[in-house]
């Protein structure tokens, strides 16, 4: 499709943080890469007053690309949708889509209640997430080892092989205590785990990367360094798959991968039985 064409607007509308439709809508919209899309969040349409300026606001963006925006909406009060269903869009609305089958199936009304899949609904099970975002926080990049004993897992891998950002999501996507611990060309240079990370084998796993990628990494952090050139990542990423294999460690090529795919991996690959979240 030609660059010239105007995208279609995208909303993902909600009466809390919008981030369900948003999810749900991208993993939608990615089986579309021919089509350029304008993305739009509007979250807490929790009033018809709120509800009327989004369904503006929508209007507006259809006019402006000549054609229908696309709505996902996790809206639950039926007047507020019903507004939205009113403007010049074409509406995925995910209450009709899972809640109402739902209904049938369970033969019961549901509550309609809004923003109880994001808000504070067991305070024991936010507070852990909270803890576990906390620990992740001070156990980055191997400031210190104290709380390692504590650690659901500890990630080691070379500098920027995507460690911190994989913690942060296992601590707020499943409230797990994750570590991590970045290993140096110093540390490896002689085939052997720091010996600090010795009592915590069994809560070890490695993030491997190729150099190339590695070397684009950097080169956002550093341009032009010897940090980031390609014999330095590659010598690092070689130093680094040897280890993994010579000590045994678990690991997966983090790559080309998102996050949420390290994240998923590691819990299935070390069969760790994470707490509920709900």
């Amino acid at each position: 499709m030609s660059n010239s064409v105007e995208p279609r607007p995208v909303f993902f509308i909600s009466d809390r943080t919008a981030i369900t439709a948003e999810n749900l809508g991208h993993a939608l919209l990615t089986q579309f890469s021919s089509i350029r899309f304008a993305h739009h969040a509007l979250p807490f349409i929790d009033s018809v007053e709120k509800a009327l300026s989004a369904a503006n606001a929508i209007n507006q963006s259809a006019q402006a690309s000549q054609g229908k925006a696309i709505v996902f909406s996790t809206l639950i009060d039926d007047e507020h949708r019903a507004i939205i269903a009113n403007t010049q869009s074409h509406v995925i609305d995910f209450f009709d889509a899972f809640i109402k089958p739902l209904e049938i199936e369970l033969g019961t009304q549901s509550s309609h209640a809004e923003g109880l899949s994001h808000g504070i609904s067991n305070e024991v099970v936010y507070m852990s997430r909270m803890d576990a975002i906390n620990f992740a926080l001070k156990n980055d990049d191997g400031v210190s080892t104290k709380e390692y004993k504590n650690a659901d897992v500890i990630l080691v891998g070379v500098s920027r092989s995507g460690k911190t950002p994989t913690c942060l999501y296992l601590a707020m996507q499943f409230a797990l205590r994750a570590a991590n611990y970045p290993l140096t060309e110093k540390d490896m240079i002689d085939g052997n785990l720091p010996k600090i990370l010795h009592p915590y084998r069994e809560k070890l796993f490695g993030l491997k990367i190729t150099a190339e990628r590695l070397r684009t990494i950097r080169e956002i952090r550093r341009q032009n360094s010897v940090y980031a050139s390609l014999a330095q990542c590659q010598k690092e990423t070689r130093l680094i798959n040897a280890l993994f294999q010579i000590e045994n460690i678990q690991s997966i090529d983090s790559s080309h991968i998102s996050v949420e795919e390290i994240a998923t991996s590691i819990i299935q690959l070390m069969k760790i039985n994470r707490p509920s979240i709900y």
